[in-house]
């Protein structure tokens, strides 16, 4: 979007230097990365992150403020996956927006669950070393992005009791995130399905856990029909960074609570008396998935009277402006704003950035396209 970056991007790209992206990229994460990182880095606007930036704080502190929210948030939590002694906000919070028409961001959706706060970093210092980028430009928002990382990850906790929890972590995608977050925060990956509970207390072998970085998605615990080790409900001896009621309350379910400029209107699809006539200009989806997992864009009829009106919303389309240049023809951007809230107010660290030229910007609804993809997000420091 800053047409001097891009030009001059496209001018000197060649496809030996992908390549070299590409396998200096699995170097660095210690095995090989399986979802697809686009040809190229995106160029923005610093004032349009920042306006997203700014967007996704005041529609947080909207819903944290909103009495009606929070109590059927809170009644949205099935019981069995009730985690006691509940924070007041979410440790981590991912605010993904697109570019419309007029250019001006829209809400696609918020989560109160971590991201790849480990690899993104390294994802976007590898655009830079590879491709010799301008060096006044940056891709995060703040110099202290590591410390700010760690207390959030970590703590005042002894790394060697702190670990990333997550089903069958080898099999996953975000195997590269977790190589780096053992790198740079020196804390264990390590299975659900290898934790112990002795009394109120979680083991590892014989290494007592303090605190949970949590990255166990609910959803793929019900699909796999894995019974955990010890229940949600338990009062543990034991420090969530990244409370899991946060994966139900602050999600799609939020969006209808919503009443800000960014954010599209969005009705439970049980409380919709009546359809709208142009269902191409909306979205069905469900409230609880990740990575695009049974989202409908421009759905029929008969998906929507086939979805379960408990388990689904209904949101207005935003239709994304392509504005990436690229030899394969103009693409379109969903930027992630990534966030901390460690005391009184949520901080933007970084961005997540999809391309694609499809329907939906998730990378694996971009198969077989060429410079589409994960990818990073600089601006002019």
């Amino acid at each position: 979007m800053i047409p001097e970056f891009r030009q001059d991007f496209n001018r000197r790209w060649k496809p030996e230097l992908y390549g070299r992206f590409l396998a200096e990229l699995d170097r660095r994460s210690g095995t090989h990365v399986e979802f697809r990182n686009s040809e190229t880095p995106c160029f923005f606007p610093r004032e349009l992150l920042e306006k997203m930036a700014r967007d996704g704080t005041e529609m947080l502190r909207q819903l944290l403020g909103d009495p009606g929210y929070l109590a059927a948030a809170s009644d949205a939590i099935p019981p069995e996956y009730r985690v006691p002694n509940e924070a007041k906000h979410p440790l981590f919070v991912q605010a993904d927006f697109g570019i419309d028409e007029n250019l001006e961001p829209k809400l696609v959706e918020i989560q109160g669950f971590p991201s790849l706060y480990a690899f993104q970093p390294v994802l976007g210092d590898t655009y830079r070393d590879i491709f010799g980028l301008d060096a006044s430009l940056r891709h995060q928002f703040r110099d202290d992005y590591w410390e700010l990382t760690q207390r959030a990850i970590v703590g005042d906790r002894d790394p060697e009791n702190v670990i990333l929890l997550e089903i069958d972590p080898l099999e996953q995608k975000t195997l590269p995130d977790f190589n780096l977050t053992e790198k740079c925060f020196g804390i264990r990956t390590v299975n659900l399905r290898d934790i112990r509970k002795r009394g109120n207390k979680l083991f590892f072998g014989e290494i007592p856990v303090e605190r949970i970085y949590n990255r166990v998605i609910v959803d793929e615990l019900q699909r796999k029909n894995i019974t955990p080790p010890f229940d949600w409900r338990d009062d543990l001896d034991v420090e969530w960074a990244g409370l899991p009621n946060w994966y139900f309350k602050l999600s799609k379910f939020s969006i209808p609570f919503l009443h800000h400029p960014a954010a599209p209107k969005t009705w439970f699809l049980n409380r919709l008396t009546e359809l709208p006539e142009d269902l191409d200009n909306y979205v069905l989806k469900p409230l609880y998935s990740f990575a695009g997992l049974g989202v409908v864009v421009g759905p029929s009829r008969e998906q929507v009277a086939s979805a379960d009106p408990d388990s689904f919303i209904l949101q207005e389309r935003v239709r994304f402006r392509p504005v990436i240049e690229t030899p394969c023809g103009m693409t379109q951007a969903e930027v992630r704003i990534m966030y901390v809230w460690l005391d009184e107010d949520p901080i933007a660290l970084t961005t997540i950035i999809r391309t694609g030229r499809g329907k939906m910007m998730g990378v694996d609804h971009n198969k077989n396209l060429e410079w589409v993809g994960a990818t990073a997000g600089f601006f002019p420091g």
